[in-house]
């Protein structure tokens, strides 16, 4: 089995891959490349679900086991002026969660860089912000998106509503705190590394193993 840095490594490099429910394309490529690597049977099924088969003894039999792939994050609503875009929320998160900073859209032709903001701090008692930073928990329609990028410029990357929000690669990367990992979207890409070891470890198991990696949206 992996030791604790092995095990490390390939969550890091799993949780370096989007997979925003509803948009998982670039962590499906990386499981699909990984299982296959291991000589694994692996396809995708038409809910967007990742499936690796480990045959068993007894191929009458079989058992699954499964974890999910996809992440929560939140999705575009609107796009307005001066390069804000408004989002809701896409499963359970909350923008307290994330905090003010990086968080990455993924276009369909390409993925950028925003600020997840909540507005300035400096204002008065006569502000609505102001009211907001004492007494209300931070909600979705109070945060905005800062690109900084124009109307045409966001329809050329394809920043559009439906887009999918995930907290940025620029601090999404995992550190290591002693013999404990820390990091976003550990819910997830911990189970999906337990599977990943299963693949390689597993040989000839009694009966046949699926291997199932979920797309929550897709089985809604």
């Amino acid at each position: 089995m992996w030791d604790y840095d092995r095990l490390f490594q390939i969550i890091e490099e799993l949780i370096m891959h989007h997979s925003p429910s509803g948009a998982e394309a670039e962590i499906n490529q990386l499981l699909m490349q990984r299982f296959a690597a291991l000589g694994v049977e692996v396809w995708c099924d038409r809910a967007d679900n990742i499936i690796a088969k480990i045959p068993g003894k007894n191929p009458d039999r079989a058992i699954a086991i499964t974890a999910h792939k996809d992440e929560i994050g939140a999705i575009v609503k609107s796009l307005a002026d001066e390069g804000r875009v408004k989002v809701s929320k896409l499963g359970g998160s909350f923008p307290w969660v994330y905090g003010e900073g990086v968080v990455d859209l993924l276009g369909d032709n390409e993925t950028i860089s925003g600020i997840l903001s909540f507005g300035s701090r400096h204002v008065s008692h006569e502000s609505p912000q102001k009211v907001q930073q004492e007494d209300t928990t931070v909600k979705w329609e109070n945060a905005w998106i800062e690109t900084k990028l124009t109307s045409a410029e966001l329809e050329t990357v394809g920043i559009r509503p439906g887009t999918r929000m995930v907290i940025g690669k620029h601090r999404k990367r995992p550190i290591q705190l002693k013999d404990h990992i820390a990091g976003y979207t550990l819910d997830n890409k911990a189970s999906v590394a337990i599977l990943l070891a299963l693949a390689e470890n597993l040989k000839q198991p009694v009966v046949d193993v699926y291997l199932c990696l979920s797309s929550i949206l897709g089985n809604a």
